[in-house]
């Protein structure tokens, strides 16, 4: 539970809004992903059946070089069917640590390490029908070494800027949920630099 107070009296209050458990079965069992369905007791005591995907996590990366230029990657995404610009990321394996995760993906992806990693927050982003999370880490003093991409991943590394990427972000050019997410923390973390304030 949260230590802010206006938080845990929320927190407290939310008991009233769980949904129980009655029933679960899977419906789907493939390589990465899962899909089960339940039936459940709602708040009023009726009932409902929800749907959702279960899913192992993933870390994120936000690669920061010195003169303020991030690295990014632009990949094929079937499900949308085309490419986007996103921040390196990848699969939590498992007993892996989200930062074991950020290491080995930002290797594999773009062929650096870091020497400075601050994990920025964890998000859920798509919590009406998957359990997952995204740990979202900066990674800093980086050194370029050679990319090792999985057989089956197809991927361009690129820099830009950063104000460059909030501009796309802005037109809606860039629209990944994590990257964007991301870019918005880091720009925050380097003005409270510049200020002092962090």
């Amino acid at each position: 539970m949260s230590r802010d107070p206006a938080l845990q009296e929320l927190s407290r209050s939310a008991e009233r809004l769980r949904e129980q458990p009655v029933s679960s079965e899977p419906v789907f069992d493939g390589k990465l992903l899962r899909v089960r369905r339940d039936g459940v007791t709602l708040p009023d005591g009726s009932a409902a059946t929800r749907e959702y995907i279960l899913h192992p996590g993933a870390s994120m990366i936000v690669p920061l070089l010195p003169d303020g230029q991030v690295v990014l990657v632009r990949q094929y995404r079937y499900p949308m069917h085309r490419a986007f610009i996103e921040f390196p990321a990848g699969k939590i394996d498992a007993g892996e640590q989200p930062l074991a995760t950020a290491r080995r993906e930002l290797l594999e992806e773009t062929g650096f390490r870091a020497e400075r990693w601050t994990e920025l927050t964890t998000i859920h982003n798509a919590i009406a029908y998957a359990d997952e999370r995204i740990v979202l880490f900066l990674a800093e003093g980086l050194e370029r070494g050679q990319q090792q991409l999985d057989d089956s991943e197809f991927l361009e590394v690129f820099t830009a800027p950063l104000e460059d990427l909030m501009r796309w972000i802005a037109s809606g050019d860039v629209s990944d949920v994590k990257t964007v997410i991301g870019a918005f923390f880091v720009e925050k973390l380097l003005a409270a630099r510049k200020t002092g304030s962090a």
